[in-house]
């Protein structure tokens, strides 16, 4: 089963940025979606923006289409997060994960590999 780590997450002003990664091993890399996902204190795990396994273009949650983008390194068994014009509400703990299914899954209990998470905190 793939080992997922994150990496990239601090503190950052309203509107700035930050660039997240989710370094893999343990598993054939290419042969798993994989998603990012948040958790804020009280709220459920959040969908973010994933890749099939077959790559191509993420598919992006409502919430963060134009503001976040997402892409995928398979020779460096890598996968990214760039998060601009942070508000806020984007803090939470940052997730990346992995799935065997077909698609995007968004559901977080369709993932069999989780990373420890990384804390993104946006300041007013």
């Amino acid at each position: 089963q793939v080992q997922l780590v994150e990496s990239g997450g601090g503190l950052v002003q309203t509107g700035g940025s930050l660039r997240l990664s989710c370094s893999a091993s343990g598993g054939t890399f290419s042969r798993y979606a994989l998603a990012w996902f948040r958790q804020a204190p009280g709220n459920e795990r959040e969908f973010l923006c994933g890749f099939s396994r077959s790559g191509g273009s993420p598919y992006y949650a409502g919430s963060v289409k134009g503001r976040f983008t997402s892409s995928r390194d398979n020779a460096k068994n890598t996968v990214y997060l760039q998060m601009n014009s942070l508000k806020p509400e984007d803090t939470a703990v940052y997730y990346c994960a992995a799935s065997q299914r077909v698609g995007v899954p968004t559901n977080p209990y369709e993932y069999d590999s989780w990373g420890q998470g990384t804390q993104v905190t946006v300041s007013s």
